[in-house]
């Protein structure tokens, strides 16, 4: 039995006095006669719980808005984008501009989500308090860069190369190739560059297109860098959460490729990409710079430039070979095989060459006389020799 039922059962029943009873318990005299008049008018019921739920919720959100959420939601999700609490407040906040007040909290969107069933809890994800972050403070002062697989419609591989400005998100490339090959990464970033100028740093994993310092040289991207001053750096080997936010680029680009058809041709696969660079840079908000868009974080920030001055870590080798019967000699430089043209009347000589960066200086081995010098042109594969007097 209720406090309630009790308080006047012993009022009622035993006969014992109002102030006597509530000074007993503890109670209010009035709030005692409350209950004696109260049931005197309804019996039984008097005591039964009523509903707290409020004649009125002001700020329930209305029937059309709700249905909006769940369209928009729903329109999201079939094009492969996000459509996250924060996301669809952004999007709403867009359509009723003229009158926000019609938009409802992030948290009200949420409790839409949940109710209608969009939303299912997973207690076993990893809370995000607990994640330990890097954010570059400048646009343009890192720069991520990393490769992902796809799959055209008749199911055949291909990679595609992403490029990820670490601070503002701006997605700085995406290109699709059939086998990335070290010249592509060095066509793709040179493109970047005209378009958003040089960055300070860059980051990547170790890839045979990325470095070639486990073959004991230099592959093209890391000269391009090195010419231009950039810092290179590559993130541990096995621990791709070096390069976190670019591979979690990978997986927002593939749940929205994933909702399209898949493509036929390396050109269809591009132009997928091409739609959601743009998307992605200049509508999707994002939830770890603001719920801004890329495009806004990239612009309002002076923007990063390379520090390194002279150059760092040049490149010098000595290199000892034969010459062709032709009197050629081949030189790799910037992942391209270089033929530098000593003369027919030294074929098969013992060379030594002398390399510094592009400057390259032939001798005969042992002797050691100069045959001749050259600058390698990274836009030819022939490279004439200039003849010792």
């Amino acid at each position: 039995m209720e406090l309630a039922g009790y308080l006047v059962s012993a009022v009622t029943l035993e006969g014992r006095s109002v102030r006597e009873v509530a000074a007993e318990h503890g109670v209010s005299k009035t709030w005692l006669y409350e209950l004696l008049a109260r049931q005197r008018e309804l019996g039984e019921a008097a005591f039964v719980p009523g509903s707290r739920r409020p004649k009125s919720s002001p700020g329930r959100v209305s029937p059309g808005i709700e249905d909006e959420i769940v369209e928009l939601r729903k329109a999201l999700t079939e094009e492969g984008l996000d459509a996250g609490a924060h996301t669809l407040c952004y999007h709403l906040q867009k359509r009723h501009r003229r009158n926000k007040a019609l938009v409802p909290s992030v948290s009200s969107i949420w409790r839409v989500l949940k109710r209608r069933g969009f939303i299912v809890p997973q207690p076993q994800k990893r809370p995000r308090c607990s994640y330990i972050r890097f954010n570059a403070e400048l646009p343009n002062e890192c720069w991520q860069a990393d490769t992902t697989h796809w799959s055209l419609s008749d199911g055949s591989d291909v990679e595609i190369l992403n490029l990820l400005d670490d601070h503002s998100r701006f997605l700085v490339a995406s290109q699709a190739f059939l086998a990335t090959k070290a010249l592509d990464v060095v066509a793709s970033f040179e493109a970047a560059f005209n378009e958003l100028g040089v960055p300070a740093s860059v980051l990547t994993d170790n890839g045979a297109i990325f470095t070639a310092q486990s073959r004991g040289g230099r592959c093209a991207i890391e000269s391009l860098l090195l010419a231009l001053g950039v810092s290179y750096k590559h993130g541990r080997p096995y621990h791709p959460q070096s390069q976190g936010k670019v591979e979690r680029f990978h997986q927002t680009l593939k749940r929205f490729l994933a909702k399209q058809p898949r493509p036929a041709s390396l050109a269809e696969l591009q132009g997928l990409l091409d739609y959601f660079r743009a998307y992605y840079n200049n509508t999707r908000p994002h939830r770890a710079i603001g719920r801004r868009t890329p495009i806004e974080a990239y612009s309002a920030r002076q923007k990063a430039f390379p520090k390194l001055t002279g150059r760092p870590g040049a490149h010098y080798r000595l290199r000892h070979d034969r010459l062709d019967k032709t009197g050629k000699v081949t030189l790799r430089y910037m992942s391209r095989l270089r033929h530098i043209g000593v003369g027919r009347a030294h074929a098969g000589k013992r060379v030594v060459l002398f390399i510094a960066e592009r400057h390259v200086r032939v001798l005969t081995e042992g002797r050691y006389e100069l045959l001749g010098t050259c600058t390698i042109d990274p836009a030819k594969g022939y490279q004439a020799l200039n003849k010792a007097d």
